[in-house]
């Protein structure tokens, strides 16, 4: 393992309930990401290090950037799409639906998602009840087929969903199980194969959370509970460990202009008063230099 210690500072302090879903838009040069439980969107600019944010209609749970220059957001029971006009704007954003999901089954929503390499929007439904039933379901979203569920097993709280450089592999986990597991994936088919497990989490980590690929092809982890980001080969090796100061790290990206900064939303869930007086800024974003480059989020194909 690489022992070099890099530091993640504080980015945005934007204190969220439950920071998630942060994206990097090329097009605009902005980070965006949700605070699924204050049902807002966020945005910062980096070139002019604005920050603003929007009053959604619903909790946000995974959200990507289209080829047309909308928004593609994952709310809890539907699929919509919008457009930030004027990053000066604010109140409550407009959107339009264009897919429901799982309308029938009333303790699901929409959670972890981001494009696939062929640029159709992956995704997974939490199940919110307190029986913790592994009943929600993973799917691939496209204009062209709609919505089509993937042949993987049922989940409870899905999360760490991304994909290999090439696109032929998809990571993913059911965050309870303790576990980041790996299948062979075809997109256009929306078919996958060969379901395998990649980490197995060791007692004195978190859960795994979001995640995200380099361009090495490793994958970055956030551990909710742990205050950590790590870095998997593809072999599963853990090959580094990033300290965040906020005990939920929640997801990652990479970002700037050259991909090669990585940015940890994280949230205040589960968290004491004395952690919360500790930790005053949990529930912002992170910034960490990692040493290595990001792959850029493919658009999805709205046209």
């Amino acid at each position: 393992m690489n022992e070099t210690a890099v530091a993640a500072t504080l980015w945005v302090d934007s204190r969220c309930t439950l920071g998630e879903g942060i994206i990097w838009s090329e097009r605009s040069g902005a980070l965006l990401w949700s605070d699924i439980q204050s049902l807002r969107l966020w945005r910062h600019s980096q070139c002019n290090n604005v920050v603003h944010s929007w009053v959604l209609p619903d909790r946000l749970g995974a959200l990507a950037e289209c080829e047309s220059g909308k928004l593609l957001l994952g709310f809890t029971k539907q699929l919509c799409m919008t457009t930030i006009h004027d990053e000066h704007q604010s109140g409550i954003l407009d959107t339009t639906p264009i897919a429901s999901v799982e309308a029938a089954q009333a303790s699901t929503r929409v959670n972890d998602g981001r494009t696939d390499r062929a640029g159709n929007f992956v995704f997974g439904t939490l199940n919110e009840h307190r029986d913790k039933r592994p009943i929600g379901n993973f799917y691939q979203f496209s204009i062209q087929h709609g919505l089509r569920r993937l042949e993987l097993p049922s989940i409870v709280i899905p999360n760490s969903i991304c994909f290999s450089p090439g696109g032929q592999t998809m990571y993913f986990c059911d965050s309870l199980e303790r576990k980041i597991m790996s299948c062979d994936y075809r997109a256009d088919e929306a078919e996958v194969a060969n379901v395998r497990e990649l980490v197995r989490f060791a007692r004195h980590q978190g859960l795994p959370d979001g995640s995200v690929v380099d361009a090495d092809g490793c994958l970055w982890n956030a551990e909710w509970g742990s205050a950590m980001v790590r870095r998997y080969s593809p072999s599963g090796r853990i090959d580094r460990e990033i300290a965040i100061p906020a005990k939920n790290p929640t997801c990652v990206a990479f970002g700037g202009s050259r991909l090669d900064e990585l940015y940890v939303t994280s949230s205040r869930q589960d968290m004491s008063l004395e952690e919360l007086e500790r930790t005053p800024h949990a529930g912002g974003v992170y910034r960490v230099i990692p040493s290595v480059t990001g792959i850029p989020d493919r658009k999805f194909k709205d046209a």
